[in-house]
């Protein structure tokens, strides 16, 4: 234990020697000796004294030294054996006889030590060698004892060197193990003492002998790793104790005056009294004032230290040696060596020297000093002891040193160091390092250095954070090392210094390490929350300091409660009271106060007023006394004399200056010492007296005013019987005296009384050590970046704005860049940390520092960014951040955007810098090409906006008349500012500017809510810039189209906000106007959520003032249509279509934009491509304004017209599946109740078109009309949709016809006029006929009917210019004709209708016979008036008889219909009529059959019946889905059938309700029967007759409604093909007008062509006219001067 523990006996350093030398062979180490024993033998013989000749058989005149070594010579080649088995001694010894020979010269001695280390260096003997430690024992001892005759200075130097030699072999030999402690003592005192006489010698010896002392050092010091723990090291001797360093050094015993050491000054000496003087190294003991300067060879005397001394070298000898070390600084005036003490004072060579070694020492053990504890108690207080007063050395050498020794022991040992390298950086480091100090340049710049390396240290600053900031009973270094380093960075009145550079690299590598520390991910969510409520803050400790899970947050709340103890002892220093109420209210002392939490508040927090403290626990308050006794507490006084403990005491606060006060002071510490240390004293008062006679010898030894001081007899004399009546024991005063007078107990001053700063004093250390003992585990910080959010919100500020002062003043490159590099990584942590605030400030001040901030003009600014290094360094610093980090910079973006408005002022902004991700990917070739810099690019900067380029001419006249283009020439640019220009652009391009924007679909929403609103804030200084950040906003919002809900209202307001106010068309609202287009274009496909939202801010369209709206019309117009064709299918809602609708509708009135609108609105409405619900109204007023605008030609107005009348087979369509979906969704239900209103609306919008000027337009649009009512036989109209028809649409149509046709007729009546009037009637009629069957039974068609009466009369009364018109008079009989058979047929107009009763029939031939008296005998003939008659009191007129003739009726119809051609109807319509009509009769029979019968048959009959109505029900709407798909043609003949079918089903329906009411009179009904039996005979004979009758009636109607129906088909016919006539020539038409408008716009485009030309020629004509004109003036001219001469 404690010893070398090497495999194979090995050390580290042996390779070296491997490589240097090989081990020889069994002969060859024979030879080797045997030539070292003859270069002796002839050295001494050059001697006289050993030269003469010796009589051969005289043995005795042969010196033993030579016979010895002759002795050697005869033995050595007889040894044949391993020479590991021979003794070393045996041939070793005679070279040291000689060394150690007082007789010999010193060229004998050098031989002699040189014979050693060849033997030692080549490898004769190992560790496995026979008595190898015997052996290099003798070898220490010989060399240490070497004796030798002085003739020449030179030769003495050899001696030396060679000693040196020989002791550093023996250390670095193979066989050092065999060495030991002793022996390692003994070479390292006799290497010091050549290095003290080497003093006086040659500078070679100097040199040689402090390199073989650092190589011993060296050696030693790095066999620690390899040397377990002593089992118990505390039989280790060294003359110190802990916590007790002798500060008054004046006495010989420590003091090394000049570099000299005084120990080894005596010992080697010259020997006078020889004739020839002799260099003697004694081996005699020291004296006792110089054993503490060498290492002790004697450690104990007693068995165990011995033993220790004598084992093989380890751990005692380190010790020793150490120690000696550390006592080798005990040096200068009064103990302590500060910045003001005189730097001739003393000799800085013996503590460099000491440093140096001890350095080394700590370089080579490292982190194994921990496993030693002798060791490391030497670090903790001797040495670092040493280390705080020389650090305070005026010598900037000594300070460097120190500093590299305590950057050693904080890399290697700094978990055992954490207060001793506190107070090493409060006391020394940070005060030095400031100039209000005293310090000079040079200290500062050291101290500088040595912070600046420390922060260089990864995990440094971490560490200081955690272990000093976060912890209340340590002063916050981490803050004051960076206050420290951002102050110092400052120049101040001057320029910038080296010191100022240092400092910033300092705070930059801070910054940088915690950049480095981060990753790219995103830090965790560690903000800390700390519960309020009262806690014992000084109890508060952690779970497991190894943990970052358990001291992360341990830190960061003791941090929390640190920053509230500072506020509160603030206060308290203001006002003790306030501030303990302070305190009580931030949960840092109970609401109830209480000695115990003062006390500890008191004892623990730094930053208290410590009068305030001596004060208040001074006081004669009862609770102020209860205080003190709880503040004496909280100290561990055990283990401590009176005085240290007192020291320890008083440091804490200033001992008030009454004397009351001082006594319960001193009460409650004696009482506290007492009872932690009873073992000398007998009581507390003996404590007291004692601790009272100890203040009043500090003030006596130490008060200036004090001329008489006390002795130590006087000290002890007062002192006597104090011990309960005994003396205490005279050493223990004794020690107590000198204590206290060669140190002071000085009494606490706050930080910022006094001048200058505070010195390390033995009080101060004291407390260091007790600190030391009682403080929490070092936490020891790894890579990660646990507490650097904490650390960069401290450190952010105060390093930006140190790294911008120095980043405007310097001028080198380098110092440049490495403030870039400082702020970038500023950037990068408030990124990771998510601080704005402090990245805002960071983009602000690099922006103050690009060109384009300053009062610089174009030139100058595109120069400086090329050129100069600071602004083109700030530019590229600016937009780096801007794309790494932009997700959170806020405000920031302000001063970007500005940066890129300069840049685009200056013309050297990338070409598609606005550009958006939607765009094409690709760029072209031309677009890259304009990128590059042009040939004269300087004047475009110049100018406010580009102008054409002239067109160039080779000719005299052209280069003579380009003279006059302009009235004056700018200068061309020099080939240095095309340098700069192309430069410049290079830069910005290198800076990806573009990437800002187009990236900005990443940025955060924040983020990029602050991007958007600076682009809107920069919009505001000229139109120019206005119109860039317009694009940069647009191509920004596209960019962000996945959510474009954060900035789209803002976008939206500051384009609405361009475009309102302005009143004519710029630059400004066209990029506004068609910005908002093409967001629109491009974000309806991915966004239908927005699509109303979107399609809304279009009305800023409807907006525009008329002059703006006029100018773009067409454009605008363009962008819609092709809105309208890529997202007509995004579409969806109301609102969307709305503004899309209303957009094109305006068009209509454009002669420009007009063409386009309408093929828009033909896209939508074609086919019923994109008409919807929710747009099928707002299209129908499109259309209708395209029909009556007369922009464009009137075949557009017709088309427009079809548009609207073709929309009605969309209703169809949704009718068909709304029907299909009854009963699944309620939205269909909705929408088969909305497109009644629908179809009523296109009924009234071409109403409205009826009414145009234009005749053509005006006769299709009624055609179409009746088309679309036509149309309704598909759709589900409610019934009172039909009447709303007539009166808003189909009555107003007729009168405003007949006022229109009046009106024109005064003038001149037309045909035109006339065919309108036919085609209104007609339309009239054939929607009365159509809606007859769903209106007949409604209680407004009497009314209705009469409207119809009404206008028919009218129609046939008016008279145009005197006359009728013939064809209206031709048309309306025949249209009432028709009319009044088919409700006839229908069963509507019959005599004594129950429709109004009698007055319907009454009031209808009321009406007809005004307008035709012969109608009524045509259509109602007398005899079948007369039966009609008859029949209402006959039982011909039962319901039995109706369906009779029903189903005859059905089987006519049946006929006919197999009349029709083949293929002209559909064989499934005809399938399903004849089954019904086979239905139809079977249930015809059933009646009448069911009537005779009762009872069960009955009933079972009229099950039948039912069953029957039922598959009836089933046929008929069979057929009445057949008859919807067929062609029109067919459709309107099959659905009159279904009307009559429907019918006789109605009365089928009643007559089954009649006979079921009927059997619940059976009984009365037999009572009839039975009284007419008589008459049975008589009344079947009237029956036959009537029924004869009736058949034959029967007949004749049928034909009649056969022939109606049959001209209503042709007519229908004819109506069908004319239309497709009509259609054909109009496509034709169509076409040619398209030819024809391409022609004229060729013709156009020609015409302006020809225009341009004449125009140039005519102007060229003037021009050669003026040239010639001048030509001839100027010949006349020189002509006339010439002739003049």
């Amino acid at each position: 234990m404690g010893y070398q523990n090497h495999p194979s006996g090995s050390s580290s350093f042996h390779g070296e020697f491997k490589r240097c030398h090989s081990k020889p062979s069994k002969g060859a180490v024979a030879s080797m000796i045997n030539s070292e024993i003859g270069a002796v033998l002839a050295v001494m013989r050059r001697n006289v004294r050993w030269g003469v000749r010796y009589i051969a058989d005289d043995d005795q005149l042969e010196h033993s030294l030579i016979h010895s070594l002759k002795e050697l010579r005869k033995q050595i080649f007889s040894w044949q054996r391993n020479w590991q088995n021979v003794d070393p001694r045996l041939y070793i010894q005679p070279f040291l006889d000689v060394i150690l020979s007082d007789e010999t010269g010193a060229p004998i001695t050098g031989v002699a030590l040189s014979s050693v280390y060849k033997i030692l260096t080549l490898e004769i003997f190992t560790l496995e060698t026979v008595n190898v430690g015997e052996a290099m024992h003798i070898i220490v001892d010989a060399v240490k004892s070497c004796r030798f005759e002085v003739t020449d200075p030179a030769s003495e130097e050899v001696v030396l060197m060679k000693i040196l030699q020989v002791l550093l072999a023996c250390v670095k030999s193979k066989a050092s193990n065999g060495l030991s402690n002793q022996d390692i003592c003994t070479i390292v005192n006799t290497c010091l003492r050549v290095v003290h006489q080497s003093s006086s010698k040659s500078e070679l010896l100097q040199r040689i002998a402090r390199h073989t002392m650092h190589e011993l050092i060296r050696c030693i010091f790095s066999q620690l790793p390899f040397i377990s723990p002593l089992a118990n090291e505390s039989e280790l001797h060294v003359d110190d104790k802990v916590g007790t360093v002798e500060w008054d050094q004046n006495s010989g015993e420590k003091r090394v005056e000049n570099g000299n050491i005084a120990s080894v000054s005596d010992t080697l000496g010259t020997d006078k009294d020889s004739p020839s003087s002799e260099m003697v190294i004694p081996e005699t003991e020291l004296r006792n004032d110089e054993k503490k300067t060498e290492v002790s060879d004697d450690l104990n005397a007693d068995a165990n230290g011995e033993n220790a001394m004598m084992a093989p070298f380890g751990i005692p000898c380190m010790v020793e040696i150490f120690h000696f070390l550390c006592t080798l600084l005990n040096v200068g005036e009064n103990g302590e060596i500060n910045s003001r003490s005189n730097p001739i004072a003393f000799d800085e060579d013996v503590p460099l020297f000491a440093l140096g070694l001890i350095n080394s020492a700590i370089e080579l053990g490292g982190p194994f000093f921990r496993e030693h504890p002798k060791l490391l108690t030497l670090i903790q207080d001797e040495l670092f002891c040493n280390l705080m007063q020389f650090g305070m050395s005026m010598s900037p050498l000594i300070l460097s040193t120190v500093c590299s020794i305590v950057l050693n022991l904080y890399l290697n040992l700094r978990t055992e160091l954490k207060v001793q390298l506190e107070a090493f950086f409060s006391y020394v480091l940070l005060r030095i390092a400031q100039s209000k100090h005293g310090s000079s340049y040079q200290q500062q710049e050291v101290a500088m250095e040595a912070l600046v390396d420390l922060c260089r240290q990864h995990t440094f600053i971490a560490e200081m954070f955690a272990n000093f900031d976060c912890d209340i009973t340590y002063s916050n270094v981490f803050e004051d090392v960076s206050n420290l380093l951002s102050k110092s960075s400052f120049p101040v009145n001057g320029p910038i210094s080296a010191m100022h550079i240092l400092a910033l690299d300092g705070l930059i590598s801070m910054v940088q390490g915690m950049a480095e520390r981060v990753g790219e991910e995103l830090p965790a969510s560690d903000v800390p929350t700390h519960e309020e409520g009262y806690e014992e803050f000084w109890t508060v400790r952690c779970e497991n300091y190894g943990d970052p899970n358990f001291w992360v947050p341990f830190v960061r709340k003791a941090k929390h409660i640190k920053k509230k103890l500072m506020l509160g002892a603030d206060h308290f220093n203001r006002d003790p009271k306030k501030g303990l109420q302070y305190l009580q209210g931030m949960h840092l002392l109970p609401e109830e106060l209480d000695p115990k939490s003062v006390a500890c508040f008191f004892r623990y927090t730094c930053g208290l007023d410590k009068n305030l403290i001596g004060d208040f626990l001074g006081n004669h308050d009862q609770f102020c006394i209860q205080v003190l006794h709880e503040f004496a507490k909280t100290f561990d006084f055990q283990n401590m004399n009176l005085a240290t403990a007192l020291r320890l005491f008083v440091g804490t606060f200033r001992l008030p200056g009454e004397a009351q006060k001082i006594q319960r002071v001193l009460e409650a510490f004696s009482e506290r010492y007492y009872e932690q240390s009873p073992h000398i004293l007998i009581d507390k008062d003996a404590a007291f007296v004692l601790a009272y006679s100890i203040i009043l010898l500090n003030t006596d030894q130490h008060n200036a005013q004090v001329r008489t001081r006390m002795t130590e007899e006087d000290f002890i004399r007062n002192n006597r019987t104090i011990n309960g009546g005994a003396d205490l024991p005279r050493e223990y005063l004794s020690e107590i005296y000198h204590s206290i007078r060669h140190s002071q107990i000085e009494i606490e001053m706050n930080p910022d009384e006094g001048t200058g700063f505070q010195l390390m004093t033995a009080s101060r250390w004291i407390s260091v050590i007790y600190k030391s003992k009682e403080t929490s585990p070092y936490i020891q910080c790894d890579t990660a970046s646990h507490l650097d959010r904490d650390m960069f919100y401290i450190v952010s500020g105060p390093t930006i704005a140190a790294t911008s002062v120095v980043f405007e003043q310097a001028e080198q490159e380098d110092v440049l860049q490495r403030c870039i590099d400082g702020l970038l990584a500023i950037a990068k942590l408030s990124a990771y940390y998510h601080l704005n605030s402090v990245l805002d400030d960071l983009v602000v001040s690099l922006c103050k520092f690009t060109p384009f901030f300053a009062p610089l003009s174009a030139d100058e600014a595109v120069l400086a960014l090329g050129e100069d290094a600071r602004a083109r360094m700030a530019t590229e610093a600016v937009f780096l951040i801007a794309n790494k980090y932009g997700d959170y910079i806020s405000s920031g973006w302000k001063n970007i955007m500005e940066c890129v408005l300069s840049l685009n002022k200056l013309h050297i902004l990338p070409d598609h810098i606005a550009s958006d991700a939607a765009d094409d990917p690709e760029l072209s070739t031309s677009s890259l090409e304009q990128e590059k810099p042009s040939a004269n690019p300087l004047p475009v900067v110049s100018q406010s906006q580009p102008s054409a380029t002239p067109r160039k001419s080779s000719s005299f006249i052209g280069r003579f008349l380009m003279s006059f283009d302009s009235e004056e020439t700018k200068p061309l640019p020099t080939e240095e500012e095309l340098a700069a220009y192309k430069h410049a652009r290079g830069i910005v391009k290198d800076c990806h500017i573009d990437s800002i924007f187009s990236d900005s679909k990443f940025l955060q929403a924040q983020s990029l809510q602050q991007l958007v609103n600076s682009l809107i804030k920069a919009s505001g200084k000229d139109e120019a810039s206005s119109v860039f950040c317009l694009e940069l906003l647009i191509a920004v919002t596209l960019n962000n189209r996945d959510r474009i809900l954060l900035i789209w209202q803002t976008v939206y307001e500051h384009i609405l906000g361009i475009v309102q106010p302005t009143l004519t068309p710029c630059t400004l609202v066209e990029k506004a106007v068609f910005g908002v287009l093409k967001i629109c274009q491009r974000l309806l496909p991915y966004k239908e959520n927005l699509t109303d939202e979107l399609l809304k801010s279009l009305q800023l369209v409807l907006k525009l003032k008329p002059r703006v709206a006029d100018a773009y019309c067409e454009r605008i117009t363009q962008e819609v249509v092709h809105l309208v064709k890529a997202n007509a299918s995004h579409i969806r809602s109301h609102t969307g279509w709305r503004t899309i609708i209303s957009l094109l509708s305006i068009t209509a009135r454009h002669p420009e934009a007009s063409d386009a609108g309408f093929e828009a609105l033909r896209f939508i409405m074609s086919e019923g491509a994109h008409l919807l619900p929710s747009n099928y109204e707002l299209c129908l007023d499109a259309a209708k304004n395209f029909a009556i605008s007369r922009v464009g030609e009137i075949d557009r107005s017709i088309s427009a017209i079809d548009l609207m009348s073709n929309s009605v087979f969309c209703l169809a369509r949704w009718s068909q599946e709304a029907k299909n979906s009854i009963g699944e969704t309620d939205a269909m239900m909705k929408l088969s109740e909305d497109i009644g209103e629908m179809w009523l609306a296109l009924v009234n919008k071409l109403q409205i078109v009826c009414y145009d000027q234009r005749d053509q337009v005006r006769n299709h649009a009624i055609l179409m009309l009746q088309r679309a009512i036509a149309g309704a036989d598909g759709i589900m109209l409610p019934q009172p949709i039909w009447f709303q028809c007539f009166d808003s649409a189909v009555f107003p149509l007729l009168d405003k016809s007949l006022a229109f046709a009046i009106e024109n007729s005064r003038k001149n009546f037309k045909k035109t006029v006339e065919e309108t009037l036919v085609l209104a009637t007609k339309l009239m009629s054939k929607a009365f006929l159509q809606s007859l069957q769903d209106i007949s039974q409604q209680p407004s068609f009497c009314r209705l009917w009469v409207g119809v009466l009404n206008r028919l009369e009218t129609y046939m009364s008016t008279e145009f210019r005197g006359k009728r018109s013939e064809k209206v008079h031709e048309l309306i009989p025949e249209l009432l004709k028709n009319t009044l058979l088919v409700m006839k047929a229908t069963g509507v107009l019959l005599p004594g209708d129950d429709i109004g009763s009698d007055s319907f029939w009454q009031l209808t031939w009321l009406h007809v016979k005004k307008i035709s008296p012969s109608l009524q005998s045509e259509v109602f003939p007398q005899d079948e008036l007369d039966q009609f008659q008859r029949r209402n009191a006959k039982p011909e007129d039962s319901p039995v008889f109706n369906l009779f003739c029903s189903s005859s009726l059905c089987v006519a119809d049946s006929a006919e219909c197999s009349s029709i051609p083949p293929g002209t109807m559909s064989e499934a319509f005809d399938g399903y009529e004849r089954q019904y009509c086979e239905l139809s009769a079977s249930l015809s029979k059933k009646c009448s059959s069911a009537v005779a019968l009762d009872g069960e048959q009955k009933k079972q009959k009229l099950s039948e019946i039912k069953s029957g109505l039922d598959n009836a029900e089933v046929l008929i709407r069979k057929m009445d889905l057949e008859a919807r798909s067929l062609p029109p043609n067919l459709k309107s003949s099959l659905l009159v059938k279904l009307r009559e079918f429907k019918s006789d089903l109605n009365n089928f329906k009643t007559e089954v309700k009649r006979i079921t009411s009927g059997q619940l009179n059976a009984a009365a009904r037999d009572e009839l029967l039975e009284a007419g039996m008589a008459d049975t005979k008589t009344a079947s004979a009237d029956q036959r007759s009537r029924l004869m009758m009736s058949t034959e009636r029967l007949g004749r109607t049928t034909d009649r409604v056969k022939d109606s129906r049959r001209t209503m088909m042709e007519t229908e016919e004819i109506g069908v093909s004319i239309l497709q006539d009509l259609h054909s020539q109009r496509q034709s038409l169509l076409r040619a007008h398209e030819t024809l408008h391409g022609v004229d716009d060729n013709v156009g485009k020609s015409k302006k062509i020809l225009t341009g030309m004449t125009r140039r020629m005519n102007k060229n004509k003037w021009t050669i006219g003026a040239i010639i004109t001048a030509l001839i003036a100027a010949i006349i001219v020189i002509l006339y001067f010439k002739l003049a001469k």
